[in-house]
Order: C-alpha cells, then structure tokens, then sequence
C-alpha cells in the first residue's frame, strides 16, 4: 500500500477502509468526526444521541466501505458519511419516540455563521445563497433537511419534531419563496 494515510484524501482513505486498513480508518475518524460532531450537534442537543449516532456512523463506515460508490455516481466521501450519520441520527430519533420521550430539540440557530452555509454560498452564488437567507428559519431547516441531507418527507418529520404535514407545507412554502425571490 502506498503512501501514508495522511497524505490521502478521504474517499481514497474510505477505499482503504474497505481493504480493511486500520491506520486509514483513523485517519478518517480523525479528519470528519469533529466536522460531523458539529453538524449532528446541529441538529439535536442531546450530546447522548450525537455520541451515539457519531458512534454508530463510523461502526458502519468500517463495516460497508467496499459499498461506497464514490465519484463514479457522483457522490464524494464526506457526502456519503453525512448521509449515513444523517440517517442515523433519525433512527435515534424514531427509537427514542418509540419509547415515549419526545426527541430533543435541534439546537438553536448560532449567530455566528456555519461552515456547510459558507460553503454553499461558494457553491451556490450570491443570487440563491441571498434567497436562501430571505427564507424563514423553519423553512430554511425543511430545505437543508430535505434537499441538501437527501431526507424523506418522513425523516424530515422526525428529524425536526413536526408533523408529516408541516414539513409538506413549509416545504412547497420555501420552494415558492426561493422562486419568487429568483425571479
């Protein structure tokens, strides 16, 4: 094997992984879990569940790395490890619910700007990130929950506390503001 896992990037680091390289699944764990912390953190405030959902991420990143498609479907290493911490972080919510405690609130919104929305600016424009900006924060976490996270209507539902319904309503809400902004 050539080359040291530092020097990697991290969807040649998840290739490794899959070839069972202990030292290249450190060095991941070492690169994305503070950047995943924060965005589960995000998301809910329960530092349980994060620890939990961060923990079981990376138990099945180390499990199914050879199923990582890559940039051969488009996709990218980072993108792949949201998805799946996203995903379990809606499990965590749908178990908690099932045993009859209402999930925990996403964090309240910070003042100081996030580092995935300064990153959709440079990859959005100015146009769209200033429509974004315009949107009510309710419909700004339905987008992000749905469009950017890829969530169903339904894991939307549980991810933010709300009924199936309110999701559907803020959803088409934010779809027709960003249209009327952009035009």
């Amino acid at each position: 094997m050539r080359g040291e896992p530092a020097g990697l990037d991290e969807e040649q680091l998840v290739r490794r992984v899959a070839r069972g390289d202990r030292s290249a699944f450190e060095e991941l764990y070492r690169r994305t879990s503070p950047w995943l912390t924060v965005r589960l953190r995000r998301r809910c405030s329960d530092e349980q569940i994060v620890a939990e959902v961060l923990q079981e991420t990376y138990l099945a990143v180390w499990r199914a790395a050879d199923a990582f498609a890559g940039t051969a479907v488009g996709g990218s290493a980072v993108g792949w490890l949201w998805s799946i911490a996203a995903r379990r972080l809606v499990d965590a919510f749908r178990r908690r619910a099932h045993h009859a405690q209402p999930p925990a609130t996403a964090a309240p919104e910070l003042s100081v700007r996030a580092a995935e929305d300064e990153a959709l600016d440079a990859v959005l424009g100015d146009e769209i990130g200033d429509a974004l900006r315009t949107l009510a924060p309710e419909l700004r976490q339905v987008l992000r929950a749905m469009v950017l996270d890829g969530l169903s209507v339904r894991e939307t539902s549980v991810l933010l506390g709300v009924p199936e319904g309110t999701v559907k309503t803020r959803a088409r809400r934010a779809r027709i503001a960003m249209r009327e902004a952009l035009s």
